[in-house]
């Protein structure tokens, strides 16, 4: 017998908010004593959902001074910050399938980075196809290390095996490198190439989709999964250089960020090209807390004082930013 699964308050949330009246009425129709005014179905918004890697619950620059995020900062002007939100899992592949599931990691069964299971799994964006929605995976899936191939519930998919690598030939084997390979990611079923630095080409991706290969006639469903600020973190010198007077690893962290704000903000622009906007719900969270000990090294991250960290069950590991703008549904600031 097949399990029974409760969908978790964001899976349902997005399904029961964004999809028409019409398909949510679980009731058959009844008679009218006399007639009655017909409501127009409410239309199908689109979603957009950010998700990144290790990204501590304040981690932005409307909340950390010292950090340059104007992009992201807009967005939470634009909509609102949950300073409580947090996840199940304190660690990558638990907490993704958790948000994909609703269901948490007892009944998912992914308990680990390595060799995880989704058999039995369904994942929520198969419900949106249901509904009408075409649905877009770009980025991190990272449930097991050695699968890229592209899952059920997505018309589109690009991704890659286990963490990914910042730059082409960065997570290869030396002899790899010098055999002229690099970091090879799954599109469509077929392997090419990755090319340049990983968010950009992913945000590249994102905006080709929205702009060429999506039916314009349906609603959407898009998340770009990021690798940001996982370790070990390889940062643009250009955005470093915002950072003059920090210390080397404060420089490549606080850099990471700014970089994954500067993809987010031409995707951000994408929408408002299309003029897709006012009709799109976007979702901004991580996966958990930070990496690290957040004194030292690349791995800077720290917790701000909370308990834990990413691999612990205490605060610092479980809680996470959590942004949402919905023009006309969700208040501003």
């Amino acid at each position: 017998m097949k399990r029974l699964r409760l969908y978790g308050l964001l899976a349902a949330g997005m399904v029961l908010a964004t999809c028409p009246a019409t398909l949510l009425s679980a009731r058959p129709a009844q008679k009218a004593a006399s007639p009655a005014k017909v409501e127009p179905a409410r239309k199908p918004r689109n979603v957009v959902f950010i998700l990144l890697d290790d990204l501590r619950y304040d981690g932005m620059g409307f909340l950390q001074p010292e950090l340059r995020t104007p992009n992201i900062d807009r967005l939470a002007r634009g909509g609102t910050y949950f300073p409580n939100t947090v996840v199940t899992s304190s660690l990558c592949s638990p907490s993704r399938a958790t948000i994909l599931t609703g269901e948490t990691a007892r009944n998912h069964g992914i308990v680990d980075n390595a060799n995880s299971s989704e058999a039995g799994l369904t994942f929520f964006p198969s419900y949106l196809q249901k509904a009408g929605y075409q649905t877009a995976f770009i980025g991190k899936w990272h449930m097991g290390n050695d699968v890229d191939t592209p899952r059920p519930g997505f018309d589109k998919w690009v991704s890659f095996r286990g963490q990914g690598s910042y730059y082409p030939a960065s997570g290869d084997p030396d002899a790899a490198v010098q055999g002229g390979e690099t970091t090879m990611w799954n599109v469509d079923g077929k392997k090419v190439a990755q090319q340049g630095y990983i968010t950009d080409e992913l945000t590249d991706y994102a905006m080709n989709w929205l702009e060429k290969e999506r039916d314009k006639s349906k609603p959407f469903f898009l998340s770009v999964w990021t690798h940001e600020p996982h370790l070990p973190i390889e940062s643009d010198p250009r955005f470093m250089a915002h950072y003059p007077d920090a210390d080397a690893g404060t420089k490549q962290h606080h850099g990471n960020v700014t970089q994954i704000d500067h993809a987010f903000s031409k995707l951000m622009k994408t929408l408002d090209e299309l003029k897709l906007t006012e009709d799109t719900l976007v979702i901004f969270t991580s996966d958990n807390g930070p990496e690290g000990n957040g004194k030292r090294g690349r791995t800077r991250g720290s917790t701000g004082g909370l308990r834990g960290r990413k691999r612990a069950m205490y605060e610092g590991g479980i809680r996470v930013p959590g942004i949402i703008r919905w023009p006309g549904r969700v208040e501003k600031g």
